[in-house]
């Protein structure tokens, strides 16, 4: 089984940014642990704070993998066009958020995404990610 995780904007800053809202951890250090915990899982990795090369990622990898876990942080409250590729590919998406967003701001509410997803996971912190990983080993 292949996964691709795709994380959008800031989230290179996992550990650093807001940890009261994200946690101490890199993700660097979490994919590290996913990898042990699943190693029948082939995973790969890519982020981006650049909306276009997400969606060139999905393109990418969308008729290929088993499976796409995407956090496309604050792109998912702003982005048509990652919702129109995620429905253009065959590879099932998970959409993934470290924080609750329905605890957050108002604008957070809604997704351009979920729609388009097989399921949407949010507010485990990165736990989140395995929960996702989980999802696809159920089909």
């Amino acid at each position: 089984m292949k996964i691709q995780i795709i994380n959008g904007p800031n989230l290179n800053l996992l550990g650093v940014r807001e940890p009261s809202v994200y946690g101490n951890a890199s993700f660097t250090d979490y994919f590290l642990q996913l990898q042990q915990r699943f190693p029948e899982i082939e995973f790969s990795y890519f982020q981006s704070n650049k909306e276009g090369e997400l969606i060139d990622k999905i393109q990418e990898v969308g008729f290929d993998y088993d499976g796409i876990i995407l956090n496309a942080g604050a792109y998912t409250h702003t982005s048509v066009a990652l919702g129109d590729a995620i429905a253009a590919v065959k590879t099932p998406v998970v959409e993934v958020h470290i924080s609750n967003v329905h605890k957050r701001e108002t604008f957070r509410h809604h997704s351009f995404l979920s729609a388009n997803c097989k399921g949407v996971i949010l507010g485990f912190g990165l736990d989140s990610y395995r929960l996702a990983v989980e999802g696809f080993l159920v089909r």
